[in-house]
């Protein structure tokens, strides 16, 4: 057959509308028989149109069995999800895949079965990544203080302690779900409720974050679970480790519940935030609505409402803050949480509704090498047809990076009346912090803190000197 035959058919065969494809292989079709076709005499027509008649037949097989792998290719692509960046926040790093995510990786590799290509699940989108936090303590104070941080019952207290073990837990479930949870060991302070109530040593498991978190854009974001409540700043910028702080242990009015604290750091239940469009400013808000917490009065029950809620009422709580582009490191906001309480005490008798209102307001710079936190708010309570309780407080924390070594300085104040209703163990309390942590390497810190207070309250007014010193590390 001679080549002006075949560019001919050629012509019509693209004047018949045929695709791209076929022409693609038809070429590819003369090519492989240019040989074949060479050979033969051109005189002999019989039997080229026989020829391009077979090849044309073989063209249409080809492209029947291209459409239904190309067919088969786009129902695996859209059953997949698209890939996503992993998380870069603190305590999410990942993990080396362990030997069962190898052996999943090896399956997929196997050759199809039936002649249809498998599904591919790309394990790194839904990588379980664990981070780990722990410390322990050699800690001694002059003081007789069930309320203190750690907290002992007998005067003179020194002792080794182990802090909590905090395991970080974090999953990319898809391109806009995550997961995330914080599961800490510790002993002691969980046991100072009910019948264990002065019990130290023995450990016990709390599940203190636990959350899915669905992101739409930069603008709205929300979570469902158990979360650190956006009272003021400390509270969602340090978790549940002492590594990740600068100090042993956090100011006293962001203790934990269950550690004496009288805000409530934890809530169950639902929680949007993003940005608010402001140019330079960099507006973001955070609104939540939860369970709120048990009434801490008496300190007997579990502070958090992971299950049920006082008088079926829904706490909620409104934060505002800013970080501007032109000074880097600085934020600075303000929030107000309102809750409804249901205590049994003097103040409080018959165990008539508390209402709750926490107004809170921060100003920090924060950069790799220095730090300057402020933090002031105050906690009214007031039982029906009662009077106004007002509990203000504030610390202020300070500071600068020397290579491997920073020291700092703490203040802080709290101001409880000794017939608040909600806490009315806790009273005045108020002296300065002064610490200096060593960084050993990337991921051991040591520190060394001393402690001074000044507390009054119904039972006795006393000054307390406490020494810490705190090996933190993470893995």
């Amino acid at each position: 057959m001679k080549f002006s035959t075949f560019l001919c058919g050629t012509i019509s065969t693209i004047k018949a509308g045929r695709s791209a494809g076929k022409i693609f292989l038809l070429i590819l079709a003369f090519l492989l028989n240019a040989g074949t076709m060479r050979a033969q005499s051109s005189g002999d027509s019989s039997t080229d149109q026989q020829t391009i008649q077979k090849l044309l037949q073989r063209i249409d097989q080809l492209e029947a069995r291209v459409a239904k792998l190309e067919a088969q290719q786009s129902a695996t692509s859209a059953a997949s999800p698209t890939a996503q960046e992993n998380s870069s926040t603190a305590g999410a790093r990942s993990t080396p895949p362990s030997s069962a995510q190898n052996a999943t990786s090896e399956a997929e590799t196997e050759q199809p079965v039936g002649g249809l290509e498998p599904e591919r699940m790309d394990i790194s989108k839904t990588l379980l990544r664990i981070r780990g936090f722990g410390d322990v303590n050699l800690h001694g104070d002059t003081g007789k203080n069930p309320t203190a941080i750690p907290p002992f019952p007998k005067k003179d207290s020194t002792a080794f302690s182990l802090g909590q073990l905090n395991l970080f837990v974090t999953s990319d479930i898809s391109d806009k779900f995550k997961f995330l949870s914080e599961i800490v060991f510790e002993a002691g302070p969980d046991n100072i409720y009910g019948n264990t109530r002065g019990s130290y040593n023995s450990f016990g498991v709390d599940v203190e974050r636990m959350l899915v978190q669905y992101s739409y854009n930069d603008y709205f974001n929300i979570e469902a679970g158990r979360w650190h409540t956006a009272i003021g700043y400390y509270n969602t910028a340090y978790h549940h480790s002492t590594w990740l702080q600068t100090t042993t242990e956090r100011p006293f009015l962001f203790a934990f519940e269950d550690q004496g604290g009288i805000l409530p750091i934890h809530t169950v239940g639902v929680s949007a935030s993003g940005q608010i469009p402001s140019g330079k400013l960099g507006l973001h808000y955070v609104a939540e609505v939860g369970n709120g917490r048990e009434s801490r009065s008496p300190l007997d029950q579990e502070p958090v409402e992971n299950i049920v809620a006082e008088q079926n009422h829904k706490a909620y709580n409104f934060a505002v803050f800013a970080r501007p582009e032109a000074a880097r490191g600085v934020q600075a906001g303000f929030s107000i949480y309102r809750d409804l309480l249901d205590p049994i005490s003097q103040a409080a008798p018959n165990g008539l509704p508390v209402q709750e209102t926490i107004l809170a307001a921060h100003a920090v710079y924060i950069r790799p090498s220095f730090e300057f936190l402020n933090e002031a708010l105050v906690v009214r309570h007031t039982p029906q047809g009662g009077h106004l309780f007002q509990t203000p407080g504030f610390y202020s924390q300070i500071s600068k990076r020397f290579g491997s070594y920073r020291p700092y300085f703490r203040y802080e104040y709290v101001n409880g009346s000794d017939n608040e209703p909600i806490f009315p163990d806790v009273g005045h309390r108020e002296g300065p912090s002064a610490g200096l942590r060593y960084d050993a390497s990337e991921f051991v810190a040591l520190k060394l803190q001393y402690d001074y207070r000044t507390v009054r309250d119904r039972q006795a007014n006393q000054s307390i000197n406490g020494l810490t010193m705190q090996l933190g590390f993470t893995f």
